[in-house]
């Protein structure tokens, strides 16, 4: 069913349906996966934006298919330096293999819930958002508002760099951030960092009759691998620990691994993706320094004992540091102010925000929904929620209203 014959049927009355329903739907119809192109999205934003009177700028990657979007709608006096960025990103997970109960670009409103890929990750907040801009425009901000929409978030936060990079450059130095990602409308005020690394472990091929003559890849992979799970094991049981999140202790794995091509024939070469996701009070760097140090100083040495020809790579597939926002940031405290909230929370998954707070942005994360629908077939994202979303914005935008403090 359509999300107009859905809706003309629903028992909710239209009137009462969240104002930011028509940009999350359009939002949500559009395929962002993220080995797709983000431009249309992006595009259709810019344009929208700019038939208001806004100008954006984009920065480009992955070939120019890929692109982030910067917004600042001025202060009254035009100011567009300081101000709070509301941030989001625009790509998905994929939908492969899992089985939806309607199409996940087709959103549909079932029993107050809309369903589809992104309702929740994140496409409700920045519907949400964008739904405000004449709201925004009509009032007469203190200082300015922003709009940051990113691409491949999901493939390890790719995208966030390249504009967080030209803000820099720009002298553009927002004084807080809140990214929109799905916390129930509570502010979250750290979460851990992620750190994605392939790892090329290179051999020597040889019949499996003459394995002497040859250097078995797959076998020091194998050895590289126990020596992650180890310090994972030591993680777990020695700590540090954060009882404040979920999983509180930092956490390592090995994810994909392939190698070989027949089962008489020695490996030359085999590939494996680890990551770790550590808390922010732990050096990411000096922990892959120590995988990487096991690798070069007893792993290597050894295949080299074998066959001339052993070596270990590694390469970083992504990289996104951690959230620890202090309570007397002015984003923190109003955040908090906003949403009546003052339970100190933490999570494992990351986000964007620490990208921000690393570039002197101090941020917090707060946005509709549940992350536990997230990747998820049947993703969905209360309108309630959605609701709610709007209300936060309001207060936001009304609070930096030169109304508002003249009061």
């Amino acid at each position: 069913m359509s999300l107009a014959a859905e809706t003309a049927q629903s028992s909710t009355p239209s009137a009462a349906l969240p104002a930011s329903l028509p940009w999350v739907t359009r939002l949500v119809s559009m395929d962002t996966v993220s080995r797709h192109p983000n431009l249309g999205l992006i595009e259709t934003v810019r344009d929208d934006l700019r038939a208001r009177g806004i100008e954006s700028t984009l920065t480009y990657g992955r070939g120019g298919k890929w692109a982030n979007l910067f917004a600042t709608i001025p202060a009254h006096d035009g100011e567009t330096n300081g101000g709070i960025v509301l941030s989001g990103h625009t790509d998905v997970v994929p939908v492969d293999g899992q089985k939806w109960d309607s199409d996940p670009f087709k959103p549909e409103i079932r029993d107050g819930l809309l369903y589809g890929r992104g309702t929740c990750d994140m496409k409700g907040f920045i519907g949400a958002a964008l739904t405000l801009l004449p709201e925004i425009q009509q009032t007469k901000l203190a200082k300015p508002l922003h709009l940051a929409l990113s691409f491949d978030e999901e493939v390890g936060c790719v995208g966030a760099p390249l504009m967080i990079e030209e803000l820099v450059k720009r002298g553009v130095k927002p004084e807080g951030c809140i990214v929109g990602e799905p916390t129930s409308m509570r502010p979250i005020v750290a979460h851990k960092g992620i750190n994605a690394y392939q790892c090329c472990v290179r051999g020597q091929a040889a019949h499996s009759s003459l394995t002497p003559r040859g250097l078995n890849a797959i076998e020091y992979a194998a050895r590289l691998i126990c020596y992650i799970r180890d310090m994972a094991d030591a993680f777990r049981a020695n700590g540090p620990f954060d009882e404040l999140y979920d999983v509180p202790f930092t956490t390592a794995q090995t994810s994909t691994i392939e190698g070989g091509n027949a089962i008489n024939t020695v490996p030359a070469e085999c590939r494996f993706a680890f990551e770790f996701r550590n808390l922010p009070t732990l050096d990411p760097d000096a922990i892959f320094a120590r995988i990487e140090q096991y690798a070069r100083e007893t792993l290597v040495p050894k295949m080299q004992r074998e066959h001339a020809a052993g070596a270990i790579e590694f390469t970083k597939i992504a990289a996104a540091p951690g959230l620890d926002a202090t309570e007397q940031a002015a984003i923190t405290q109003l955040v908090r102010a906003l949403t009546a909230d003052q339970a100190r929370r933490k999570v494992a998954y990351g986000t964007e925000a620490g990208l921000f707070a690393r570039a002197g942005i101090p941020s917090v994360v707060c946005g509709p929904g549940d992350i536990q629908q997230a990747h998820k077939p049947n993703e969905y994202v209360s309108l309630e929620q959605l609701a709610a979303c709007e209300g936060f914005l309001r207060k936001l935008v009304h609070g930096m209203s030169l109304e508002a403090l003249a009061q």
